[in-house]
């Protein structure tokens, strides 16, 4: 499920990557001067699927591919639960969706997967990405989830959601993801990190390794914390963590 760089439906990976770049440079125009408060944020969001029109280079942070980090992890930790004489699928949701793809992932890996975003622009897409997906796509906002989805969920996926929110706002993000855990589920934490003590010149606001810790006064317990860098446009290498959490 995991390829090389994105590019068009004719294999032109350098047309999608001159796109992106323009699109993160016209994105990084609305950004600037933006008060960059919860109700900006999710109008941000709904602005960037709205204004795609179907091509995903303007979508800055769709790969078209799952995570590599979340299929390694995934190799490991299959979705049919062995405590289970029936085989029975362990639950999933996937955390602001996008177009898909880990929530995809997620549903291979035999996990019985829901997934969400703000955006119905992009839940549409992604159901028209994946037709006869098993994946349940919903839109939803993070802070006002189905009471069904309270303590619900076998495994969480969060990718990027918590490093796009102003760092005031990091404490209200975690409460909301943390109350999907059923007793003993995973989550699973991808985002930019930096020292602590370092600035953080956002969005996106890399997350100090004091707040990677978010999860600890929650009832969750750390048992993987994998950092790596990425090289992006312009040869900067942008260092990312991959953290493994538990719910007590």
């Amino acid at each position: 499920m995991s390829g090389g760089p994105p590019q068009d439906d004719d294999g032109n990976a350098q047309s999608f990557r001159a796109r992106r770049d323009k699109a993160r440079a016209d994105l990084d125009a609305i950004d600037r001067g933006s008060v960059h408060d919860g109700p900006e944020r999710k109008a941000f969001f709904n602005t960037v699927y709205a204004r795609a029109g179907g091509d995903a280079a303007q979508v800055p942070w769709a790969d078209l591919a799952p995570k590599r980090e979340l299929l390694q992890w995934l190799e490991q930790n299959s979705g049919i639960s062995s405590s289970s004489a029936s085989g029975a699928l362990k639950t999933a949701i996937d955390i602001a969706c996008g177009l898909g793809d880990n929530a995809e992932a997620l549903a291979a890996a035999g996990y019985r997967t829901s997934a969400f975003d703000l955006s119905r622009d992009a839940i549409d897409w992604a159901r028209r990405r994946f037709p006869d997906s098993a994946v349940e796509y919903r839109q939803a906002d993070l802070f006002d989830l189905p009471t069904e989805w309270r303590g619900a969920f076998d495994l969480i996926h969060e990718c990027y959601t918590l490093q796009s929110m102003p760092p005031e706002m990091i404490d209200r993000v975690a409460r909301s993801i943390a109350a999907l855990a059923a007793p003993g589920g995973d989550l699973l934490i991808y985002a930019r990190w930096r020292p602590d003590g370092t600035a953080a010149d956002g969005p996106p606001w890399p997350l100090a390794d004091s707040q990677l810790d978010v999860f600890a006064p929650l009832g969750f317990e750390r048992v993987g914390d994998l950092r790596f860098e990425l090289l992006r446009p312009g040869g900067r290498l942008v260092p990312h963590a991959f953290v493994h959490w538990r719910k007590r």
